[in-house]
């Protein structure tokens, strides 16, 4: 019986060393394999047989492409504080897993130092615009600098990305107030050339409606001037004289006005002076000024026929007195031939 036990003991410390001889090794996982705390070899990913007991699994290294986002706080050569945010993309590199192991104690660490420093050493040079704008600039030198160190250790500096960039909530804010008031200005300019458009296009289009109104009134009174020589022609033909015909056509375009005004009930004009004899007073004034400016155009007729007989009597006597002044010249000169 006790043999029995001690057999069924035996065997099952046998299958429990037997099963710690083997072991799996994930996709993309790298285990280190130490014989009394030794390197023995790097398994990959699969099935494996250690040694129980002597051999032991020192660890596992990640073989996938990691990220890593470190936030910087540094200033600018302006002096304003900002955050960036830092993303690195790294690999161990396969063939050099005994040194990612062995030679780095915390990769992570490692590479944000290295991040730190970089970024800390680049920004300052920088002003805070400069910053946004060259962003990959920073990018480019924090990849080459942690490629030079990282390289050493089995690591593979993938990319390295600026993902943000967040300066002082203060400095943010007159961020905004700027790019608000250069918005503003803008708009503003747009709005002053709209209205600009605006006035010039309603300038002239009074520009035009002035000028076909005018039109318009020069081709009435060029109807009306026809229409007043036809009337005046017409009168002419019947005994009536210029001055006379032009009284009548005034007077009854007077009553015609009157008239007119009369068809309106609504109409607020008055026209003064409006007594039963004002056309007559008219008629009268109109023929007495015509005489009158008659009597004047011809006073002026003479006046300026005189003045004119007077001119040319004083060019007719120049004119004597220079063919006297001439004659005796003439005479020296021929005695002197003599």
């Amino acid at each position: 019986m006790i043999t029995t036990i001690l057999s069924i003991f035996l065997v099952f410390i046998g299958f429990i060393i037997l099963i710690s001889g083997i072991f799996t090794v994930k996709q993309q996982t790298a285990a280190i394999l130490e014989r009394f705390g030794k390197f023995r070899r790097i398994s990959n990913s699969g099935l494996h047989f250690k040694i129980p007991i002597i051999d032991q699994i020192a660890g596992r290294i990640n073989l996938k492409v990691q990220q890593l986002d470190v936030l910087v706080e540094t200033k600018t050569k302006d002096d304003v504080f900002v955050k960036l945010k830092v993303s690195v993309q790294f690999q161990v590199i396969r063939d050099r897993v005994y040194d990612a192991f062995y030679k780095l104690e915390n990769s992570h660490d490692q590479i944000t130092s290295y991040v730190f420093d970089v970024v800390r050493a680049e920004v300052p040079k920088m002003k805070l615009d400069d910053v946004f704008e060259r962003k990959d600039d920073i990018a480019i030198a924090v990849k080459r600098e942690l490629n030079e160190a990282m390289q050493e250790y089995g690591y593979d500096i993938i990319k390295t990305l600026v993902t943000d960039i967040d300066p002082d909530i203060q400095v943010k804010a007159a961020m905004n107030r700027i790019n608000a008031s250069e918005r503003e200005k803008v708009a503003a300019e747009y709005e002053a050339e709209a209205e600009r458009i605006k006035i010039v296009a309603k300038a002239r289009a009074e520009a035009e409606s002035k000028r076909l109104q005018g039109q318009g009134i020069a081709d009435q009174r060029r109807e009306i001037a026809r229409g007043l020589e036809e009337s005046v022609d017409v009168l002419n033909n019947v005994g009536i004289n210029s001055q006379e015909a032009s009284a009548l056509i005034v007077v009854t375009q007077h009553y015609d006005t009157l008239q007119s005004l009369g068809e309106e009930t609504q109409s607020n004009l008055i026209l003064l002076p409006n007594s039963p004899q004002t056309g007559s007073d008219m008629l009268n004034n109109m023929i007495a000024s015509f005489t009158a400016s008659n009597q004047i155009g011809e006073a002026m007729k003479k006046d300026n026929a005189l003045k004119e007989q007077k001119r040319k009597e004083r060019i007719e006597n120049k004119r004597k007195k220079d063919r006297e002044s001439n004659e005796p010249k003439d005479d020296q000169e021929g005695e002197e031939r003599f």
